[in-house]
């Protein structure tokens, strides 16, 4: 996947309804929505919907009155917008099990919503100790782009690289993520969640 850097006048465009930025903008942002939905709903009907919510809200939210005026944090903005979708979908989806688990009751128990909640919590912790592990470039590497999401032309001044050899820090990076990953996770949990 090819990086975009967002400017001013992209934001301008996407905030006034231009089809082909806005074309773009979903075509990008697609792709890393349904990698992150992927990991997390086992559903494709589910990640269409909640890719689908997503994108209105943000851009319900880019065409309100108090909306994103720094287009270098499109990006995070995105990805906290699908967090919430995505904690709404688990807050319903417990509250939708509840009902028919308890054959008819009429009031969800409100701690079924703190469940979704602590299993982000401990795949939050998870990723920190797997971060822990790696070494120190790659821990950094990480952080900066999928974290902190910066600039990657900054990035690469950082790292005394070029974008092309950004790329091939960032897969080894990922690979050696995906690598402790597995190592620490228990045969059952993996196929709880349906990893490979």
């Amino acid at each position: 996947m090819q990086f975009y850097k967002f400017d001013e006048a992209y934001l301008e465009r996407l905030c006034s309804g231009d089809f082909r930025t806005e074309s773009h903008f979903v075509a990008y942002f697609s792709e890393l929505i349904q990698l992150k939905l992927r990991s997390r709903v086992n559903s494709p009907q589910a990640i269409e919907d909640l890719r689908q919510e997503t994108f209105a809200r943000v851009f319900v939210a880019l065409r309100s009155e108090g909306r994103l005026r720094q287009p270098e944090r499109l990006g995070a903005f995105v990805n906290s917008v699908c967090n919430n979708v995505l904690l709404e979908y688990y807050r319903s989806a417990s509250r939708d099990n509840s009902v028919e688990e308890e054959d008819g009751a009429n009031i969800p128990d409100p701690s079924l919503d703190v469940v979704a909640i602590l299993s982000h919590k401990e795949m939050q912790q998870k990723v920190r100790q797997v971060l822990d592990e790696l070494s120190e470039r790659d821990r950094r590497l990480l952080r900066e782009i999928f974290l902190e999401e910066r600039d990657k032309d900054g990035v690469c001044k950082d790292f005394n690289v070029d974008r092309d050899y950004l790329r091939v820090l960032l897969h080894r990076a990922k690979q050696a993520f995906k690598a402790i990953y597995l190592k620490n996770t228990p045969a059952e949990e993996l196929r709880s969640k349906g990893a490979d």
